[in-house]
């Protein structure tokens, strides 16, 4: 068996859709980056690249890299879902944290864990999500960025 635990941020924007988990949340703000820039399928492929020992997503698809300019986040998953296959192990479990005081995230729960899980071909009983705010502490600052952590366990 084997676990890895991945982390991502980005900042909001105007006039950038809100993607997380593949799913895209109605908001007045998106997420900034140099792709589609979503929190969760980033975590979630550094943390299959962490167990599997695997480079990050900022070495195989770098900012600088304009051929990866506003690439879909499902790319760069599927990539590290390629490593997967070739390393023959499978996905146990997901645990998925995000971190955001706006939106509020638990309405799109059900969206997520179903996409994940025709993305990662499992069950939607192996994905656990949940959503933090930062208790108004304003350590991302209101309405200034979401993050993600995930931990993965594969077998």
């Amino acid at each position: 068996m084997r676990i890895g635990i991945g982390f991502d941020i980005h900042k909001l924007k105007k006039g950038r859709k809100l993607i997380i988990g593949g799913i895209e949340i109605p908001f007045e703000l998106g997420l900034d980056g140099h792709s589609d820039s979503d929190v969760l399928l980033h975590a979630l492929s550094d943390a299959i690249a962490g167990a599997l020992s695997k480079p990050d997503i900022g070495t195989l698809f770098p900012d600088t890299d304009q051929s990866v300019k506003n690439i879909s986040s499902r790319l760069i998953l599927e990539k590290y879902l390629v490593f997967l296959t070739e390393t023959h192990m499978k996905i146990e479990n997901i645990d998925i944290i995000l971190i955001a005081d706006e939106p509020k995230l638990q309405p799109w729960y059900e969206k997520i864990k179903n996409n994940l899980s025709l993305l990662l071909d499992i069950s939607e009983n192996c994905i656990g999500i949940k959503a933090k705010t930062t208790e108004k502490t304003e350590l991302l600052g209101k309405q200034k960025a979401i993050a993600c952590w995930t931990i993965i366990l594969l077998k």
